[in-house]
């Protein structure tokens, strides 16, 4: 610029200067500097120019300090034109530098922004109407306006272009759009499947978090061995960035042993075929059966995914049968009996247009046979086989999900109420309502115990320190409802330190409260405490309590389950797979 232009002329200057003083400095080595000043100016004080100057009057005249001199004030910010004028003066030099002052500043203006008005931009800058313009300053305000995009997301966002006219400054902004989003390398899975859990569409901003978590959301499907993303910018266009996405399939498709072990019901086992992408459309299939004291066999069919636009649906049937079981009221066991029941149901949901939350609507039809009543103590009532029969229910679920569905680990809450309508006009033998609702809550307690312990070696941002509890109350609109459709607790799902259904009634509360340790990659160690009780009155004074610890096992076969819980009157140690909540 100027500056590089003025290196010749200074030089040349300086030659003459030579010339003229020699006469007068025949006798000296050296060219003094007798003063050093600045015109032109009229908005920069003249002493904050001269603060990075290093010609000093009294010094030495260098001509490397001069032109460094020249460049250090142009470097300031503040001027457009720098040059440097250099004349004999009482026995020396004088030095005076001349500048050109940038235009003040009468605006600011933005075009191409679209995810931040021009008011949210200019919260960043430093530079104001009425100021003196400073490239330096101007430079930095334009980074902080770019590291304000790419810390919200959008990297691909850049300041294209600034134009300077008088006082008026215009700054371009590229906010680069989603072009063509193409799918590639799935065979099995159907390209809407795929498509559906990446939100982008044609037009987006791109943003990164957005697309990252999308993208964790579409590998946790557990259909792709490997996901990869390329980008593409089309030539001659710098506005659209085509986003390319390349699957790696894998079986999901698996047959699976079940065993579970209960110190009331004793060995179980059996097997499961299913399927999580069935088809290529995202479809679940699962059948299956359990033998043992307790048997099932079931199949299922379902489409979990929805949202705003999309109904997820599900349809099943089951068989239950059971043997020798236990019958309780309020703690104390009554008799002993065999139960078999056959369940069908079908059920439809979506989600609002606030994805957090969603509803689910399910119809049952569920016939249920007592007999073999035996064992029974002296003085027993029967209110059991009453309830022989066929039970239709229509049940609404009302869920409001506000966990971080790309995490490693369970985190945040999520929030269930449910309504259940018993009905005769749909052929069944009761009428009622039952409704509760639960509430789920998961926590991370690295950051409570940072600094008291190395929790970088113990326990990590994807494996952390957890802390989950898991709150439910329910009732009823009538004091008797089919023994089946009473609220129970007890068990490995419950009430941990009690035989299973060991409480029964129209009401019920619970609590339960873990403490999940990592210890290593495969094993999680579990201190768990459950308290409750179920009964025809909410008496919350009349609870039952026990606390435990346990083991989680990571398996080929999913998370095995070991408890080992102390309650009021005996302990019970359970096995099985997966967590209770």
């Amino acid at each position: 610029m100027l500056v590089k232009e003025n290196k010749l002329s200074f030089l040349l200057i300086f030659a003459l200067l030579l010339i003229s003083v020699c006469a007068n400095a025949a006798e000296r080595s050296e060219i003094q500097v007798t003063s050093v000043g600045v015109i032109g100016n009229s908005q920069i004080d003249q002493d904050y120019i001269l603060s990075v100057v290093k010609t000093k009057p009294g010094g030495t005249l260098e001509r490397d300090n001069v032109q460094t001199d020249v460049e250090a004030i142009y470097n300031q910010g503040f001027f457009s034109f720098v040059d440097v004028d250099i004349r004999p003066e009482g026995g020396g030099v004088g030095v005076m530098f001349s500048v050109q002052e940038n235009p003040i500043i009468e605006s600011i203006n933005f075009t191409g922004n679209t995810m931040y008005t021009s008011e949210q931009l200019m919260t960043e800058v430093f530079s104001q109407a009425g100021t003196v313009f400073n490239r330096q300053f101007f430079r930095n305000d334009l980074d902080r306006i770019q590291e304000r995009y790419h810390n919200d997301g959008y990297v691909m966002v850049r300041v294209s272009d600034v134009q300077i006219q008088g006082g008026n400054i215009y700054v371009t902004i590229l906010e680069p759009q989603v072009g063509d989003i193409i799918v590639q390398g799935n065979v099995k899975t159907e390209t809407k499947v795929i498509r559906r859990e990446i939100k982008l569409k044609r037009g987006d901003i791109f943003n990164v978090i957005h697309f990252r978590h999308q993208l964790g959301k579409l590998q946790g499907l557990g259909y792709f061995e490997d996901v990869n993303v390329a980008f593409d910018v089309p030539e001659d266009d710098g506005k659209t960035v085509d986003v390319i996405l390349t699957v790696k399939e894998k079986r999901t498709a698996s047959v699976g042993l079940n065993l579970a072990y209960g110190t009331e019901s004793g060995l179980s086992g059996g097997l499961t075929y299913s399927d999580t992408n069935l088809w290529g459309r995202g479809y679940r299939f699962e059948i299956g059966f359990s033998e043992g004291d307790e048997a099932s066999y079931w199949t299922t069919l379902s489409s979990p995914y929805m949202d705003a636009h999309t109904y997820g649906w599900r349809v099943g049937v089951r068989y239950r049968s059971y043997e020798d079981r236990y019958y309780y009221r309020r703690g104390i066991r009554q008799f002993e009996y065999d139960e078999k029941s056959i369940m069908g149901y079908v059920g439809i949901g979506k989600k609002f247009q606030n994805e957090e939350w969603s509803w689910f609507l399910t119809l049952r039809n569920e016939k249920t046979e007592y007999d073999d009543i035996h064992n029974a103590i002296p003085g027993y009532f029967d209110e059991l086989t009453m309830w022989d029969g066929t039970n239709q229910t229509v049940e609404l679920s009302l869920t409001w999900d506000k966990r971080d569905e790309y995490s490693p680990y369970p985190k945040g809450f999520v929030w269930d109420t449910n309504f259940e309508q018993s009905v005769k006009a749909l052929g069944g033998e009761y009428e009622y309502l039952k409704y509760w609702t639960q509430a789920r809550f998961y926590m991370s307690l690295n950051h409570v115990l940072t600094g008291a312990f190395d929790i970088g070696s113990m326990w990590t941002d994807e494996n952390p320190l957890l802390f989950a509890a898991r709150l439910r109350i329910g009732s009823t609109s009538k004091e008797e409802i089919p023994a089946y459709a009473r609220y129970s607790l007890g068990g490995m799902n419950t009430l941990r330190g009690f035989s299973s259904r060991s409480f029964e009634g129209t009401n019920m509360y619970m609590g339960n409260f873990e403490i999940r340790v990592p210890v290593a990659s495969m094993l999680s160690i579990v201190g768990f405490y459950d308290i409750g009780n179920a009964d025809d009155t909410m008496d919350w004074d009349d609870y039952h309590d026990n606390f435990g610890i346990g083991a989680r096992i990571k398996t080929p076969f999913g998370s095995m389950r070991v408890d080992y819980a102390k309650g009021e009157e005996e302990n019970r140690t359970y096995f099985g797979f997966g967590e209770m909540f």
